[in-house]
């Protein structure tokens, strides 16, 4: 059986409703992640946390060592990843406090990241053709149904580099393409889920409208609309984390034939982390 992971964005930093048994200090063969891997259990089902930022919030985007993140997770024996993220809306429709549960990325990061695990000797070609894992989705909009939040499924998620919101021209131009809401973290995230064979969806929780609607909107309000999103959150975490191991999804690990590198031409080390991203 899967286990289920979560990545908690700007806001989220725990798990709430759940007994915290262990904390997991992984190294991986791409550095550091942004914190220690909580292992939680409820109803005797066991879960694992990692907050994208640090417990702290003290990584900001670009910063994130998104690679070292997912195979933290993965090493662990996870292969479904619930996303929490915040973000802002694109589309007048997508207002403060609704979730979006997007099914497309595009990648509007200046090239800092480290995108791929392969590479150096190691080439593999993942399909991110469908990043999202529609099963999940269809999990994640399932439980909304159930809550009190007003919730959108399907769209796009453009990820721009940040740290700085976009311009009100920038803002202009996304909206242009279509995307329905924009945040600084999903990509690379969601494709090295890919590449690593796991089922990931995200739940993207809208703050503000970016900068493209003249609307005046302070700080503190903004904080306070992340608060009651960080509630919503947790309600629908509670509610789907346990439905994951109930009614499991199936994981369709399209990484599996996506290496071209035949496994005698890698060194042990290389072999080594192959192995985990496609277990």
């Amino acid at each position: 059986m899967s286990l289920v992971g979560v990545i908690g964005g700007s806001g989220v930093y725990k798990l709430d409703g759940f007994n915290i048994v262990k904390e997991h200090e992984v190294e991986t063969p791409f550095g550091k992640p942004s914190d220690k891997v909580l292992e939680a259990q409820a109803d005797g089902k066991t879960f694992f946390f990692l907050p994208r930022h640090g417990r702290t919030h003290s990584v900001l985007p670009h910063e994130v060592n998104y690679r070292a993140n997912i195979f933290a997770l993965k090493s662990l024996g996870v292969d479904v990843i619930v996303s929490v993220s915040a973000v802002g809306s694109l589309k007048e429709e997508h207002a403060p406090t609704h979730f979006v549960l997007p099914d497309q990325f595009i990648d509007w990061t200046k090239g800092k990241r480290e995108r791929s695990f392969f590479g150096n000797g190691v080439v593999a070609h993942v399909s991110t053709a469908e990043p999202i894992c529609l099963n999940l989705q269809s999990r994640l909009a399932e439980h909304c149904e159930q809550i009190d939040v007003e919730y959108h499924k399907g769209g796009s998620y453009i990820c721009i580099e940040g740290p700085q919101f976009s311009s009100k021209a920038e803002s202009a131009i996304y909206r242009s393409f279509g995307a329905n809401v924009i945040g600084m973290t999903n990509v690379p995230e969601s494709y090295l889920a890919k590449e690593a064979g796991i089922s990931y969806a995200t739940v993207a929780m809208v703050t503000d409208y970016d900068c493209w609607k003249e609307e005046h909107c302070t700080v503190e309000e903004i904080m306070k609309v992340m608060h009651k999103n960080n509630s919503t959150a947790q309600e629908l975490l509670k509610r789907v984390l346990p439905d994951l191991y109930a009614r499991p999804i199936e994981v369709i690990k399209e990484n599996k034939n996506a290496i071209m590198t035949p496994v005698e031409a890698m060194t042990e080390e290389q072999k080594k982390w192959v192995e985990v991203l496609t277990r």
